[in-house]
């Protein structure tokens, strides 16, 4: 081919021979849109040769339809007038395969959400369902049969983040055989589950549950923990990605350390306990909790009064073992696996930012913060105690959608969790203390969990239990007392209260680094409130866009443990899969460049979300990276870059179709079809 040749002139130079399937998916399309008009203007198309409407086309008989009319009818394209194409492009490509036709040659029109469902029903949702699919079957003439790119893949399984649902999908994938790394930022596995003293609806203790998978996980011979590590750098593309990861140095050798407990005790050092949010102390050099996995003390740089050069030293002199080293260096790994799952948790939304529920008070307290009151392992042993006097406090304000479906002024989504733990608070506060008074502020009560719903009618029955419904207005202090302002919705009255101690359930939120985590993964695909963006939240909530890139748990917005541990377990289940192929496939639908008229600008590269161009002479697309974005395409000053399969002849085809400019479409039907 000239470098100055239409690319309409490889097409296919067979006469197009196209069926178009036109679907009613019951009345979501059939009840706006007129599909036997449809059916009807397509069957008189250029290039159409049986056009035909069936109620389910994604159903068996809808598929078997599809099949046998390309036999029949000698079709050599296929357009089916449905749904989005995320649905059930794959669906209707296998069922065309099945009839031997190439599959890159059926094609989706999307006349559901992109036409039924936004308009009215009448003659100008059926004309659009009209343009809609004949511009599709403009593109299906020029469409050329492809075959996938294989591709050969690694073993191993990487995932991030080792609370509850990193650590269900890291034993997942061992029990199977492969080999996992388990990346975890912080000293130990387990995340906020750790730290709850009981779990609704059924009020086990978190770490009788959890502890026995926390060690199974260190005893895996499948999985390498790595703690004190954070993900630093990831290249290649689905089933070939290098991983770097920085791992920092804990100063105590695991093997070594017997707990003793000795360096802590003379540590000089005393800072908030994160564990514990903040209500106790630990030294320097700590254990997270007794439970903690690896069970090893670790030194933190950043609160030590000097390790390089080192100023205090006490607690290695009293350390028999000898298990402190202050010549640990940091560690870069670089590892190469197979698939990834992201399973990095949530943090809770700051206090700080509702100045009007006076969150510097010390009686004031984020939901973590009560579980470690209500802990057994807690800075109080389990009793309940306001921070400000060590009293046990009589009264108990709790505040639900503290920073939560307020779009106006904080987080606009519902956090999921709270409705629940509220009420699992406010009962386990009333058996630590019987004459004590809980009151529960709520907007309203979502509970749909499995026997959740009983949980908080048992709740609201309790004795000295009452729920308000209604917002807080305002929290200040008077004395001793805590007032809260707020408002009865159901009354219309106003509401005082004098309470000992108030608690915030927090709105759930994406943990620290999460736009620097998703940036190094090169995913493009954060939701609006900084969560993990799944692929399709119907048919694939637990892939991302990125192949081989999977996730679970509260990565992808609140989630409560029942359900990140099916998460878990269901992301496992997609990364065993992608280990278990004998090859991965990847779609031939890329960009491809005409080394002729390319002229090594390198505009496209630094565009590139996926990093698949790499520039020399002329432009090289990867196309295992290339995901079919066309942003290189738009942005090639010298159209050297073009898409498979939707190049610039067929575009202006499908515009020409779908603007009703029949007669050109007719010429570039000839000008194809030779």
């Amino acid at each position: 081919m000239s470098p100055r040749e239409p690319r309409s002139h490889r097409f296919r130079f067979t006469k197009p021979r196209v069926g178009v399937f036109v679907c009613h998916c019951g009345h979501n399309i059939a009840g706006v849109v007129d599909v036997k008009r449809v059916v009807e203007e397509l069957s008189r198309h250029p290039g159409v040769v049986y056009a035909t409407d069936y109620e389910y086309m994604c159903s068996d008989p809808g598929q078997e339809l599809l099949k046998r009319a390309v036999q029949d009818h000698r079709l050599n394209a296929v357009v089916v007038a449905a749904c989005s194409p995320s649905m059930h492009e794959a669906t209707f490509r296998r069922a065309a395969e099945e009839a031997d036709l190439n599959p890159y040659l059926v094609e989706c029109a999307n006349i559901r959400e992109h036409c039924s469902w936004v308009h009215d029903p009448g003659e100008e949702a059926t004309s659009k369902a009209i343009r809609i699919t004949k511009a599709v079957v403009e593109k299906a003439k020029g469409n050329l049969p492809l075959e996938p790119v294989e591709i050969p893949h690694g073993e191993r399984c990487l995932v991030v983040g080792g609370g509850i649902a990193g650590i269900q999908a890291a034993l997942d994938v061992a029990e199977a055989g492969y080999e996992v790394i388990l990346v975890e930022k912080s000293p130990t596995i387990g995340g906020h589950m750790a730290q709850l003293s009981e779990t609704f609806p059924t009020l086990d203790c978190s770490q009788c549950i959890l502890t026995p998978k926390m060690v199974e996980v260190e005893r895996h011979p499948k999985i390498r923990l790595l703690v004190n590590s954070e993900v630093e750098e990831i290249s290649g593309f689905i089933g070939n990605y290098r991983v770097r990861i920085r791992r920092r140095p804990s100063y105590v050798d695991p093997d070594l350390c017997n707990l003793c407990g000795e360096c802590e005790v003379v540590c000089p050092v005393r800072v908030p306990n994160e564990f514990d949010r903040g209500l106790s102390e630990r030294g320097a050099i700590y254990i997270p909790f007794p439970q903690a996995v690896p069970s090893t003390y670790t030194l933190d740089e950043a609160t030590c009064l000097g390790v390089r050069p080192l100023i205090c030293g006490k607690c290695a002199e009293v350390c028999e073992p000898g298990a402190i080293d202050f010549d640990m260096q940091e560690e870069i790994i670089e590892e190469e696996v197979g698939a990834i799952v992201l399973a990095t948790g949530y943090e809770l939304y700051e206090t700080a930012a509702l100045p009007e529920y006076s969150p510097d008070d010390p009686d004031v307290l984020d939901p973590l913060q009560f579980e470690r009151l209500l802990s057994a392992t807690g800075p109080t042993r389990g009793e309940i105690r306001r921070p400000s006097d060590g009293k046990v406090p009589r009264s108990v304000v709790f505040i639900q959608c503290a920073g939560s479906r307020d779009p106006e002024l904080h987080k606009p989504y519902c956090s999921a969790i709270c409705c629940m733990y509220t009420a699992k608070h406010a009962l386990l506060y009333k058996h630590a203390v019987p004459d004590g008074r809980a009151i529960v502020f709520y907007i309203d009560i979502r509970a749909p969990g499995k026997g959740y719903e009983e949980f908080v009618h048992r709740v609201m029955e309790e004795d000295r239990v009452l729920y308000i419904r209604g917002k807080v207005a305002k929290v200040f202090r008077e004395g001793e007392k805590l007032i809260v302002w707020g408002v009865d919705t159901l009354s219309g009255r106003r509401v005082e209260v004098e309470a000992d101690l108030v608690v915030l359930a927090m709105a759930v939120v994406p943990p620290a680094g999460m736009e620097k985590l998703a940036r190094i993964l090169r995913l493009s695909c954060l939701d609006e409130n900084g969560f993990l963006k799944e692929a399709h939240p119907k048919l694939r909530p637990l892939e991302t866009l990125a192949g081989g890139i999977f996730i679970a748990g509260a990565a992808q917005g609140p989630k409560d443990i029942p359900a990140a541990v099916t998460q878990g377990s269901g992301a496992a289940a997609k990364a065993i899969a992608l280990l278990s192929a004998p090859v991965l496939t990847h779609s031939p639908e890329v960009a491809e460049v005409d080394g002729e008229l390319c002229s090594g600008c390198k505009v496209c590269a630094p565009l590139c979300p996926y990093g698949a161009i790499e520039v020399g002479e002329t432009a090289q697309v990867n196309e295992l990276l290339c995901e079919g974005c066309g942003t290189c395409v738009a942005a090639c000053p010298s159209g050297a870059l073009s898409l498979r399969n939707l190049d610039d002849a067929q575009v202006e085809a499908m515009v020409e179709a779908a603007l009703g400019e029949l007669e050109h479409a007719e010429e570039a039907v000839e000008v194809r079809g030779g």
